[in-house]
């Protein structure tokens, strides 16, 4: 099947499938490697205190952000965590710090309490199945972030930063108008910028 800009859902899902292939193979030592790698990268924008940034509770096979996530607390940023809010509907954002208590969330991810204030990022961290040079990214099928994205970018001016391992990076993202860019990815090997000059 073909979208509205001609670009098929078969050949990003194969191109999901082989990505997602090198990522499981990588063992536990080189994960936790990874992502202590991941919170020593040198972020080319600031981090100011009380800048929200989102991150994301690793799931099937996902780098962890965790670590990352507590060297930006620690800068001063205020951290959360999206939450599910039904299909089809963009993500929100709910507070969360390192201590505090997580609740069972849609997909096998953990997500803040529903007592936890909801807020809008500056910062997103992104996840996904595989990405490109260009900014664009393969997730999982849903679109969650891009709309989350669209949404977002509607109204405030945010960073998109697509976290994964370098064995996700693929020569070219089938893409369409509808896909949201991201705006730096981190490796474990690297930070590449992808902002365009204005």
């Amino acid at each position: 099947m073909l979208d509205g800009d001609g670009i098929s859902s078969s050949d990003k899902d194969s191109l999901r499938q082989v990505a997602l292939a090198r990522r499981d193979a990588l063992g536990v030592a080189e994960r936790l490697g990874a992502a202590r790698r991941l919170s020593e990268l040198t972020l080319p924008i600031a981090v100011a205190r009380g800048v929200i940034v989102s991150g994301y509770f690793p799931i099937r096979g996902e780098i962890d952000p965790m670590p990352l996530m507590h060297v930006l607390s620690d800068a001063g940023a205020t951290l959360a965590l999206p939450v599910v809010n039904g299909r089809g509907q963009p993500l929100v954002f709910r507070q969360w710090a390192p201590d505090a208590p997580l609740v069972r969330g849609s997909y096998g991810t953990r997500e803040p309490v529903m007592t936890a204030p909801q807020v809008e990022p500056d910062i997103l961290l992104v996840p996904f199945a595989a990405f490109d040079r260009e900014g664009h990214r393969i997730g999982y099928g849903a679109g969650y972030y891009d709309r989350t994205l669209e949404r977002l970018r509607s109204s405030k001016s945010i960073v998109a930063i697509g976290v994964g391992f370098a064995v996700q990076e693929i020569e070219r993202v089938p893409s369409s108008e509808h896909d949201a860019r991201l705006d730096l990815v981190l490796t474990d090997k690297e930070v590449i910028d992808l902002r365009r000059p204005s």
